[in-house]
């Protein structure tokens, strides 16, 4: 789970992380009146969405008056935002972030985040600051720096100043960044995050660590004791499909292809989009219905699948271990029946009774091509979808 730059800087403040002083607004009038509790004489808008790249797509903008602040907040409230991670719809703009200037001498980058091959949690930093960190990781590595936590002793000041030596830190600086590190651990431990990104993280010209920007991913299979921050959950943010999937305890994420994929296993469904893409076709999602689905479940995700109106075919593929093939057929059967689908539907079953979910399939009178192999069902999805069967 996502959390705007406004609550995740008031998560910072609670934290006593160094962050400029901003107000929270949604409308035109809430912004002309916040500039007066804030004490510099220029401000920076900031759009809220739940998307990297906001200023180059025009959703960071510097005001130095009201009028300008008024016509920034009008033409972005209530809009939509695209950036180079939204894709061409975008996402709503229902907050914007009004918050103080500050005089920037540099311009760092710091996150901390659970590296999976250690199982750890590992501190990133770089002098590159403010610009996309993936370039700075592919063209100049060398400038990548880590610190690697210890889960028994959390992270120590040895390793701070061993960052702030690389990061060319006074001792002022040093002691501040020492600070910042800790508090940003015991943050992200207590808070069961998975992600939290500072870019950039600025000294000012007074010579100040400041926490410019503020990402932060929860971790969703944590949010049942985080009661608090599921609360700050913004559902206008997320692919309303997804959202759905979630639901149903599905994991869907959306494609841009024309064949939908229903799988049972998060490998099997990766696999089934790689032999997609092979057989020359393009998926349109993915989605893991689970090792222990249900009839139901299919017919979530078959509703799933057909509202996004791209899909021209849909291909099923299930390896039936804990779940019974026959069960799977049967919510297919119902699926069609139920929903009224009107695009070919092409089923590779294997596994725990694929025989008699097979012989359902093929006795059911509706569209559904059974298949032999996952090869062959990927090779007659993807003519099916180009219309050349």
């Amino acid at each position: 789970m996502n959390l705007h730059e406004y609550q995740a800087k008031q998560l910072f403040s609670h934290y006593h992380l160094p962050i400029l002083k901003g107000v929270m607004i949604n409308s035109v009038e809430q912004a002309v009146l916040a500039v007066s509790s804030l004490n510099t004489p220029s401000w920076v808008v900031k759009a809220q969405v739940h998307a990297g790249g906001r200023g180059k797509a025009g959703g960071v903008k510097v005001v130095s008056n009201k009028q300008e602040l008024t016509d920034v907040a009008e033409r972005l409230l209530h809009s939509r935002l695209v950036t180079n991670q939204t894709g061409k719809q975008g996402l709503p703009i229902h907050e914007l972030l009004l918050e103080e200037t500050c005089d920037i001498e540099r311009e760092l980058y710091l996150s901390l985040l659970v590296d999976r091959t250690s199982k750890k949690i590992v501190f990133i930093a770089s002098e590159e600051g403010g610009v996309d960190i993936e370039k700075v990781a592919h063209e100049f590595p060398y400038k990548i720096l880590k610190q690697t936590v210890d889960p028994f002793l959390g992270v120590l000041p040895y390793q701070c100043r061993e960052l702030a030596l690389k990061l060319h830190f006074n001792a002022v600086q040093t002691k501040q960044l020492i600070s910042v590190m800790e508090n940003l651990y015991k943050m992200f431990v207590e808070c069961d995050l998975s992600l939290i990104e500072i870019n950039p993280l600025v000294i000012t010209k007074l010579g100040d660590i400041v926490c410019l920007d503020a990402k932060i991913n929860v971790d969703d299979n944590a949010l049942y004791r985080q009661n608090a921050l599921k609360e700050l959950r913004d559902t206008s943010q997320e692919d309303e499909k997804e959202l759905h999937a979630s639901e149903w305890e599905l994991n869907y994420i959306s494609l841009d292809g024309d064949i939908g994929c229903m799988v049972n296993g998060a490998g099997l469904a990766m696999a089934t989009l790689d032999i997609i893409k092979l057989a020359g076709g393009h998926p349109a999602n993915f989605l893991d219905v689970g090792g222990g689905t249900t009839e139901e479940r299919v017919k979530e995700a078959f509703k799933i699948i057909l509202s996004d109106a791209k899909v021209k075919v849909v291909l099923v593929n299930i390896l039936g271990g804990i779940v019974r093939c026959d069960l799977i057929a049967a919510g297919i059967i119902h699926a069609v029946s139920e929903v009224g689908i009107g695009v070919p539907i092409v089923v590779r079953l294997e596994g725990n009774r694929a025989e008699d979910g097979i012989q359902l399939l093929n006795q059911s009178g509706f569209n559904i091509i059974t298949a032999n192999g996952l090869q062959e069902a990927a090779e007659i999805a993807v003519k099916k979808a180009q219309g050349d069967i």
